[in-house]
């Protein structure tokens, strides 16, 4: 290993490393392609660090002055590519490395100045590298390195075209390493396209997933689940604790409940910029927050120092992001819970994702309020403020207290103390005893009854089932299939539980309603059968011929002629359509109307009771008193206005013969003048163009 890393290593803290890290700077596959899995918490960061070590320097301690860079490290989330940076920059920091970051949400002005001086490791977030490279502010011709961490959640993400437009743009005989904690068949197409003769390094502890994590399952009521995560922030009393929710909303409900209760709590959710993420992450690291909230964006790769406790406010949506969520604790050797709070409507949920991720939970109660207030007590009792010797500063005021309180005051008063400094817990509603959900085992060997009567009888398995149990003596466990046929129903029985079965029936072997029950020798050919009478059998002819289905009762009544019904002697005669050619229609009185013979109008002949008419029309229009007075001759019809000449800008002769007089100035210079003269003076207006 390369001397300035092996400081780095020993000043941290490191005395073993761990299988990843073992694994990946074996000294035979010094600049080979790597396609790594291992475990969440396992120490990955390091790993590739030190794998890119001889990559990097070669058989130089130190960098030499930074220009183009030689080694790419693309992350998935902006927090974790932003962890990577400060993990790379101790393990090279006796080397002089120069770094840089270009993850989105950040000023991408000042990424262009810091890659313009130069940097020996570029860390990134796929879409903001890929912007850099077609504005052409990053130079890819000295790359080294490039390592793809948490492989797999960047392709969940949608950056596969990102991914394959980076490692495109790449030098050919770079080093691709691959970090993932699964290998899914889309991460090994692009190490086969992207890698060359990769070598598959997987790393297993030889214990179960997830060994120093505890999981607890804790059932509450429905509406007492945010009141459960208060109940369980303060049972435990974490110094650091997360809190993962599916959506922002979530995560901006549960964080102003809990600040309102005084816990010291940052929120950590995709809507932030990227300031107040880091913001949130940095007050969690230097203590000034022990609870963080936070969608899923914090389920990959955080690492955060003293995180003992995980819960699950609201159940994920599959057991990988349940890994990943818990993953955040039980880190490096350390030991960690994870909560998951699991109401009725969710149960069979979490059942599934704990069964998927192959995890043992512990199914218990949320604490109540009784349980936290007696952990306070044990804290409090076991807290070594009572061995600690009394300091020199401390004497003269403990002195005081003693000589002016008695005992029973002093510690009434250290009680108030201690209990302002907590929010006081939540009441839960009474639940059932938190237990696992009971599995049935294997039924074993059984015996088959028939019961007379099926499905044309009318019988169901919610009916059948409590006869047969009542008549039997028998319970339901004792009970295996049920198959309902059109007239006989089959039921299975453990062999153990038939001969109490055959004594309760009695002789006669009968059930409620006179149903005769028959012990059978075999399995029937219905328990083979599919429930659905509407399904093929085994052998694929169908169970039901549909086309030869039984007539109806009502089938054989004879149908109505509806073609050969009489009209009703008031109905109206059909209206039939004129065809043309054909002779004119009669009119009412029965002649034929010539519709060319406009000499007289064609009579209509009037509706019964309707009112005799004038012969006018209610819509002619009344004359006007001039047209009356010219009807009268008083006044004479008054000629037709003057018509301009057909030719533009020819005077037109008056009625004398003369020719008009001719305008002094030209028609559009008098209308200008006279708008001006009408404004009041100044410019005449100006011509539109």
């Amino acid at each position: 290993m390369i001397a300035p890393l092996q400081s780095a290593l020993t000043a941290r803290g490191y005395i073993d490393l761990t299988p990843v890290q073992e694994a990946v700077t074996d000294p035979d596959l010094v600049g080979a392609d790597l396609l790594v899995s291992a475990q969440t918490g396992s120490g990955k960061t390091v790993g590739f660090g030190l794998a890119l070590g001889p990559t990097l320097l070669g058989d130089e301690e130190l960098f030499q002055i930074a220009d183009a860079p030689l080694a790419l490290v693309i992350a998935p989330t902006r927090e974790l590519a932003m962890q990577v940076k400060r993990e790379l920059g101790w393990l090279y920091g006796e080397t002089g490395v120069v770094m840089a970051s270009c993850v989105g949400g950040m000023d991408m002005r000042d990424e262009r100045r810091a890659l313009g001086r130069g940097a020996h490791i570029v860390v990134a977030t796929p879409g903001r590298l890929r912007d850099h490279i077609m504005r052409g502010s990053i130079d890819l011709t000295a790359i080294r390195g490039v390592v793809l961490d948490e492989a797999d959640e960047m392709l969940d993400l949608g950056f596969r075209e990102d991914l394959e437009f980076i490692l495109g743009e790449c030098p050919g005989s770079r080093r691709t390493l691959m970090f993932s904690a699964t290998v899914p068949a889309q991460i090994a197409r692009l190490a086969k396209t992207y890698q060359k003769d990769a070598v598959r390094v997987a790393t297993t502890t030889g214990e179960k997933q997830h060994a120093d994590i505890t999981y607890q399952a804790m059932t509450v009521a429905n509406h007492d689940a945010e009141n459960a995560i208060i109940n369980i922030l303060r049972f435990h009393e974490a110094p650091n604790a997360i809190v993962f929710c599916n959506t922002r909303a979530m995560v901006n409900r549960v964080t102003t409940r809990l600040s309102n209760r005084g816990f010291p709590v940052v929120a950590l959710s995709g809507e932030l910029t990227q300031s107040e993420r880091t913001n949130a992450l940095q007050a969690m690291r230097d203590g000034r927050a022990r609870v963080c909230v936070a969608t899923d964006v914090a389920a990959r790769g955080i690492d955060l120092p003293n995180l003992d406790l995980v819960v699950h406010a609201e159940l994920p949506s599959n057991h990988e992001t349940l890994l990943h969520r818990s993953g955040r604790t039980g880190r490096a050797g350390r030991k960690g819970t994870s909560a998951l709070i699991v109401t009725a409507k969710v149960r069979a949920k979490a059942t599934r994702i704990l069964r998927s991720a192959k995890l043992d939970a512990d199914w218990i109660a949320a604490p109540s309020a009784e349980d936290v207030r007696a952990q306070d007590e044990v804290r409090l009792m076991d807290d070594p403020m009572w061995t600690d010797p009394i300091a020199e500063g401390e004497a003269g005021m403990v002195a005081k207290l003693v000589d002016r309180f008695s005992a029973e005051q002093l510690a009434a008063a250290l009680l108030r103390i201690h209990g302002l400094r907590h929010s006081a817990p939540e009441h839960l509603s009474a639940v059932a005893e938190g237990k696992a959900p009971k599995e049935r085992a294997p039924f074993g060997p059984s015996t088959w009854f028939s019961v007379s009567g099926g499905r044309d009888q009318g019988v169901e398995v919610r009916r059948l089932l409590p006869i047969v149990c009542n008549a039997g003596d028998i319970t339901k466990d004792d009970i295996g299939a049920i198959r309902i046929q059109n007239d006989t129903s089959y039921v299975e029985l453990k062999t153990e539980a038939v001969d109490g079965f055959l004594k309760a029936l009695g002789a006669d072997m009968t059930v409620e309603g006179g149903a005769k029950v028959t012990k059978l020798d075999g399995v029937p050919d219905a328990a083979s059968q599919p429930k659905s009478r509407f399904e093929s059998k085994p052998d694929g002819k169908p169970k039901r011929d549909f086309g030869d289905k039984p007539k109806r009762a009502f089938d054989d009544k004879p149908k109505r002629a509806f073609k050969d019904k009489p009209p009703r002697a008031d109905a109206p005669k059909p209206s039939a359509k004129r065809v043309w050619g054909d002779p004119p229609k009669a009119h009412n009185d029965g002649a034929p109307i010539d519709w060319n013979d406009t000499s007289t109008p064609k009579p209509r002949k009037p509706k019964p009771g309707a009112k005799p008419t004038s012969g006018k029309s209610r819509f002619a229009k009344a004359p006007s008193t001039m047209d009356k007075a010219i009807q009268d001759g008083a006044v004479s019809t008054p000629k037709k206005p003057r018509h301009k000449s057909a030719h533009k800008g020819k005077p037109s002769a008056n009625a004398s013969g003369a020719a008009p007089k001719t305008a002094k100035y030209n028609s559009k210079k008098n209308k200008a003048r006279r708008a001006v003269g009408a404004t009041g003076g100044g410019q005449p207006p100006r011509r539109k163009s």
